[in-house]
């Protein structure tokens, strides 16, 4: 099966693209489509202000035009999906943003979803997509957990947060599923999700996987 779907991290955090890397490697197959993920050289470290989402627009559009002829489709992977609708206006392929297919896959496993975001910061982008896409009645809440895009790294402490802050939103919020907030949480899902009993969805391998089934099916 030819093309392949990229996956672009619109940050220049290497690290953050080898976890998005792991993060979607179960949906790799030997029969395709193959998943190639990439970093985008001209963001910042972490995407963290509205600015910084404006900012990677062109970029992310400049890099995925040099593509479109490999590409069999895009994942953006940052939780603000910049750029998403911009690039379904550029690409013949299939565009997909990890914020809205994070949320929409969590609307498939319970009735109210909460967000786990990064920073206090992150929260009212977060608000104004929920709003956007007509889904607040199903909103339970969005909480953070105080730690930016590089202090994720610090596995001990980011998990005992994420923890928790998913306690908080199933117990106090109502939330019956998460949302992990960032493309650099995917390793922290299995572990969050045996802790609090509800699922999690990691946002990166939910967009992935509507990609494989977007691509597999528009070939069949």
């Amino acid at each position: 099966m030819s093309g392949t779907i990229y996956v672009i991290n619109p940050n220049s955090s290497e690290s953050v693209t080898q976890g998005i890397d792991a993060a979607v490697a179960p949906l790799r197959s030997g029969d395709g489509p193959a998943i190639a993920c990439i970093t985008l050289p001209e963001g910042p470290p972490g995407i963290q202000t509205q600015a910084h989402v404006d900012g990677v627009i062109m970029p992310m559009l400049k890099r995925a035009a040099a593509l479109e002829n490999e590409a069999s489709a895009f994942v953006v992977a940052c939780f603000s999906d910049p750029g998403l609708h911009a690039l379904r206006e550029q690409s013949r392929h299939p565009v997909l943003g990890i914020a809205e297919s994070g949320i929409l896959t969590a609307l498939t496993l319970g009735q109210r979803f909460g967000i786990i975001a990064i920073l206090p910061t992150s929260i009212p982008r977060h608000l104004r997509y929920v709003g956007a896409m007509g889904v607040t009645q199903r909103f339970a809440g969005d909480l953070a957990i105080g730690l930016g895009v590089a202090e994720l790294a610090d596995g001990e402490r980011t998990l005992e947060r994420m923890t928790a802050t998913g306690r908080r939103l199933r117990d106090e919020h109502g939330a019956d599923v998460l949302v992990m907030g960032c493309a650099g949480m995917a390793r922290f899902r299995a572990p969050l999700e045996r802790e609090l009993g509800i699922p999690v969805v990691e946002p990166t391998q939910a967009a992935t996987a509507m990609a494989v089934g977007r691509v597999r099916l528009g070939r069949a």
